[in-house]
């Protein structure tokens, strides 16, 4: 039995968790502190679902 992958087919889940780790890498390179607050990461990952909120008003 072959099995072939369609290189085309994208894991839409998967490439928004990278969009977000990214942001996160970049907050977190270019903030002063040590680490990132409990509430920035909030902030950054949308967890109220506030920028979300914005962009379909």
């Amino acid at each position: 039995m072959t099995v072939t992958c369609d290189a085309t087919v994208q894991d839409r889940v998967a490439l928004v968790e990278i969009e977000l780790i990214g942001e996160l890498m970049i907050a977190a390179a270019a903030a002063s502190e040590e680490r990132l607050s409990p509430d920035r990461i909030d902030e950054l990952l949308d967890v109220g679902g506030r920028r979300r909120r914005e962009r379909s008003a």
